[in-house]
């Protein structure tokens, strides 16, 4: 008979499975969504409609946000996207490990949840890093078509405590093992 509070955590589990493969489609439709961006603002005639409006229409291109500016910025927000993917990817795997498992003290399932605290911490980072990267290059590629616009920021990762938080349960995760092995 399972106690009151794992049957919570198994629910929890099943939450975060599902809401870990919301954010991995959405952030693969980021990713998909920016390349397309890139390609139409480059390549798409003026002439391909949705309605009344053209494909190039849906972005306004002003003095400010020239088609160099949105090149890097989709550039840049695609990158993010593709990490995020990636991360929520790990967590999907992990959730649907502990559900098999049908409880997180498990000796895998604790090593498991080190992975993707370790994964919280450093693929946001990654991801950052070669934004800022591409954003750079971008900025030198394209420095006559983007003026001294500052467009390049990329805002800062912030499942560092996450990630550490998520590193400290896998911990107590492997006690909890422990204790449950020495009882068996």
């Amino acid at each position: 008979m399972q106690s009151k509070t794992l049957d919570t955590i198994q629910t929890l589990s099943k939450i975060g499975r599902v809401l870990s493969k919301i954010v991995f489609i959405f952030s693969l439709i980021g990713a998909i969504g920016c390349a397309a961006g890139i390609l139409s603002v480059r390549f798409l005639p003026e002439s391909i409609q949705l309605g009344k409006t053209t494909i190039k229409g849906l972005v306004e291109l002003t003095d400010e946000l020239t088609p160099a500016v949105a090149y890097a910025a989709m550039l840049t927000a695609g990158i993010i996207c593709v990490g995020e993917a990636i991360l929520a990817k790990i967590a999907e795997r992990y959730f649907r490990r502990e559900i098999a498992d049908g409880t997180p003290f498990t000796f895998d399932g604790a090593k498991a949840l080190m992975r993707l605290g370790v994964c919280a911490i450093v693929i946001p980072i990654a991801a950052k890093i070669a934004a800022e990267i591409a954003a750079e290059i971008a900025a030198v590629v394209l420095e006559h078509a983007l003026d001294g616009a500052d467009t390049f920021e990329v805002g800062d990762p912030v499942s560092v405590g996450l990630g550490v938080m998520m590193i400290v349960a896998s911990l107590l995760c492997r006690h909890g093992a422990e204790l449950t092995q020495g009882q068996a």
